[in-house]
């Protein structure tokens, strides 16, 4: 492998109009949330002087998220994905004009300010299970993990710029100007999805683009309206080795291994409760995270999908149990580089996996398990990191969670095997048709209570 595969594999934005389009979108999206983020925070914060208040902004947040999700999952099964994240994109369009409109009016309802930020994490909630099926339909099955990453890395980027540009907008030109960056992101984000191709769902055995428009078609989209989405869209989790390996992989990482409620006491233990220490623990995961999403071609190029995961999940564990024993501040700030690098990794491969290995009728509500898993495990692991620390200490939270996480992750993969096989299908020959989708081919299943053809 040359030093250039080394780096963050670029062919997805060269090979795909549509794929760019989103990722540029997506990008601006991300860093406007960023921005919006820290506004609502410190408006929050301003109108309340309350951290039970300022708590209750991710209370809104999540809650939305975790009820609507599930919901989303199944929408995605049943409709075209693109109009559907086109309708809630607008939503979320119309949701920040009301957050510039509320700031210019100079709002003093922190209640008002919460169901502004409930609604948006509510209209987000229901496209998210059906924008995360979009790279492996506008991309061949070998660059969808490199498609993964390219998202990751924007991720990664707008974390860290995300907050210092919120911090010099709100200096210079307050609330109103905060949101409106997110507001005319969100407008990007929104057209980049008009632009796409149409994605209905696809039928089993069915590789035609989903752009498509014979009677075939027509046919089959009057048969899903009828009759909704295909049965059995929740048990293929269950029935595909590969599928509950993967999600719960990431489960056992987040639930047991999770270190940011732990933060701030392990400062306060070992570095004096510097605020700069604390800074530098919660960057130094998004680095190790941007510096493997630049250097993603090394894993995204590899075909053992399940393994790459294994491996980088279990890597994450034994990190941050290094880091509960680290003693010198540059060996702690390591070991979150570490783990942050290796979250990057499992994301990605994760990710890839999920997508290619779901049928594509059903990848809308296998997308919102992922989606709700990636949501709800930190949190709960961090609720756990806490409790045990409660109990326990912090470093013997970190230590037991890490060595817990680690373990789990090697049992997953010991009684896994087709995990551990598991292979990125090969890149098909020829190039494919320009702006085309390219749906990857999957085994049809049979619905729920039959047994899965092999």
């Amino acid at each position: 492998m040359t030093w250039r595969e080394r780096l963050i594999d670029v062919r997805p934005l060269r090979s795909s109009r549509p794929f760019r389009d989103l990722w540029i979108g997506s990008s601006l999206s991300s860093l406007g949330r960023q921005i919006a983020g820290v506004a609502v925070l410190l408006q929050v914060w301003e109108l309340t002087r309350s951290p039970l208040w300022t708590g209750a902004i991710g209370l809104a947040t999540a809650v939305p998220l975790l009820v609507l999700g599930l919901v989303g999952g199944s929408l995605a099964d049943a409709v075209d994905r693109r109009t559907l994240v086109r309708a809630t994109t607008a939503g979320q369009v119309l949701l920040a004009a009301g957050l510039v409109a509320q700031a210019a009016a100079g709002n003093r309802s922190v209640l008002l300010l919460l169901v502004l930020v409930a609604a948006q994490s509510g209209c987000a909630a229901l496209g998210a299970p059906a924008k995360r099926t979009f790279p492996v339909r506008l991309l061949p099955a070998d660059q969808v993990a490199a498609g993964l990453a390219l998202q990751n890395v924007a991720f990664q980027a707008s974390m860290l710029l995300g907050p210092a540009l919120a911090g010099l907008v709100l200096a210079r030109w307050h609330y109103p100007a905060a949101y409106a960056i997110q507001a005319l992101a969100a407008v990007a984000s929104l057209v980049a999805v008009v632009r796409l191709p149409p994605m209905a769902v696809l039928r089993a055995g069915d590789d035609r683009p989903s752009g498509y428009g014979g009677r075939r078609e027509r046919r089959e989209r009057r048969e899903r309206r009828e009759h909704g989405p295909a049965r059995g869209g929740w048990g293929i989790i269950l029935r595909r080795p590969t599928l509950w390996g993967s999600l719960a992989t990431d489960l056992a990482a987040t639930l047991l291994a999770m270190p940011i409620a732990l933060f701030p006491l392990i400062n306060e233990i070992r570095f004096e409760g510097a605020p700069q220490t604390l800074g530098l623990f919660l960057s130094a995961i998004a680095v190790g995270g941007l510096g493997a999403g630049l250097l993603s071609g090394t894993v995204t190029r590899l075909r053992r999908g399940g393994l790459v995961q294994l491996l980088a999940a279990t890597v994450w564990g034994l990190a941050l149990a290094g880091f509960g024993l680290a003693g010198p501040l540059w060996l702690a700030l390591g070991c979150l580089v570490l783990a942050g690098a290796a979250d990057t990794v499992s994301v990605v491969t994760r990710g890839a996996l999920v997508q290619l290995e779901t049928p594509d009728q059903y990848r809308g509500r296998v997308s919102s398990v992922e989606h709700v898993i990636g949501v709800a495990g930190p949190e709960i692991g961090n609720f756990r990191g806490g409790l045990l620390a409660s109990l326990t200490s912090a470093p013997v939270a970190l230590v037991v969670g890490g060595l817990g996480a680690a373990l789990a992750v090697v049992t997953v993969g010991l009684v896994n095997r087709p995990l551990r096989d598991y292979r990125v299908p090969p890149a098909p020959e020829g190039p494919p048709p320009p702006e085309a989708t390219t749906p990857v081919p999957t085994t049809p299943v049979q619905t729920e209570g039959a047994s899965e053809p092999r």
